[in-house]
């Protein structure tokens, strides 16, 4: 698996070389004509890879979150076969893992729970029962593996003290308000295709508000560190969990108050804070600190459309003059809205979650 890693690694500092020099690849077009050609370039003719620039590969988390609109923009049929495909390779490798890479499966930077949940989610939104039932010893197993691996039972939260990849997959949190979203997710899930649920019978709404909502944002995890995160006050809302307008206005106002909006959504923080992994934390310096994420902030514009039309319409906006600016539809920016660089790394480009964007404008 380590060559595996080493060849994609080699081949993002090879693009990263070749950017410095000839600049990213500029589409043709106004906003809608750009993200269309991103997203129809991230279609391989088996499936949605996560980026038509460096990750040309099987992301869950990055189709998850773009899943809803691709179907809604009429990419039904690529969607079910792109499931398609990650069932019958994970089933196949007897895991499912964050990533599908030349036909390997891995978990990158580590096991996390989120994938199955984005998984089971992904088969719900698409309606594609018959996967449940082509797959359902496999997913059952699969369900049990996430409870035993990062689940306590007696808190009926993500373990704390382990190590599991998420949204914020270079930082070291211990039990965060995002993996616990996606746990509280996978089970309403679960049960909607009436499944094995070793999860049922506890209330995740009461137990996550108890032990991360502060009266005013939720903490980003059980490290007794207190600060604002954008993820953490996103996904409890984006997955259905909560859905408080009041909540939802309060979360809001911390991420303005701390600017995590600025110049255009969204970043982790506002200051780099907490540990990392160590090899990331060199090669990729600040990669998942202070920077503003693209695929975070087009969850948080629809958090944000639950309450506030006129503010989303601001921030698509900001989007759209972004995309024309660029010609393409760029993963990471620094914290000043420049395109995100390191020594050895460059912004991927025309990612899948650019989808989001393009139903937003079109809808």
């Amino acid at each position: 698996m380590k060559h595996i890693l080493l060849k994609k690694g080699f081949g993002i500092f090879n693009r990263s070389l070749k950017v410095r020099f000839r600049g990213i690849r500029k589409y043709n077009g106004n906003a809608s004509q750009i993200l269309n050609q991103c997203v129809n370039n991230c279609w391989n003719g088996n499936y949605f890879q996560a980026s038509a620039g460096h990750f040309s590969c099987f992301y869950i988390r990055d189709f998850g979150i773009s899943l809803q609109a691709l179907l809604n923009l009429g990419y039904r049929d690529k969607v079910v076969r792109t499931l398609g495909f990650a069932l019958d390779t994970y089933s196949k490798n007897n895991k499912v893992t964050t990533t599908i890479y030349n036909g390997y499966v891995l978990d990158f930077p580590s096991y996390t729970p989120e994938s199955l949940a984005y998984l089971m989610h992904s088969i719900r939104l698409a309606d594609a029962k018959e996967l449940i039932l082509k797959y359902k010893f496999f997913l059952e197993k699969e369900i049990r593996r996430a409870f035993f691996k990062s689940f306590d039972a007696d808190t009926g939260l993500v373990k704390k003290n382990t190590y599991f990849s998420s949204m914020k997959d270079n930082a070291l949190r211990s039990s965060s308000a995002y993996n616990n979203s996606m746990i509280a997710m996978l089970s309403k899930d679960i049960d909607y295709f009436k499944l094995y649920n070793p999860f049922k019978g506890y209330d995740f709404k009461k137990i996550i508000k108890d032990k991360f909502w502060t009266g005013n944002y939720f903490l980003d995890d059980l490290s007794g560190l207190d600060y604002v995160s954008g993820d953490a006050n996103v996904f409890p809302y984006w997955t259905g969990l909560f859905d408080s307008k009041k909540m939802i206005k309060l979360s809001l106002d911390a991420i303005q108050a701390e600017e995590l909006d600025k110049p255009f959504p969204l970043k982790y923080t506002k200051e780099k804070v907490g540990a990392c992994l160590f090899l990331e934390s060199i090669l990729v310096p600040n990669y998942e600190g202070n920077t503003i994420w693209t695929n975070l902030g087009q969850c948080f514009i629809d958090v944000v459309k639950k309450i506030d039309k006129e503010k989303s319409e601001e921030y698509i906006g900001q989007y759209i003059k972004n995309v024309e600016r660029h010609g393409n539809y760029l993963e990471v920016f620094n914290p000043d809205g420049t395109p995100y660089r390191a020594l050895f790394y460059y912004s991927d480009v025309a990612m899948l979650w650019s989808a989001n964007l393009l139903d937003s404008i079109k809808n």
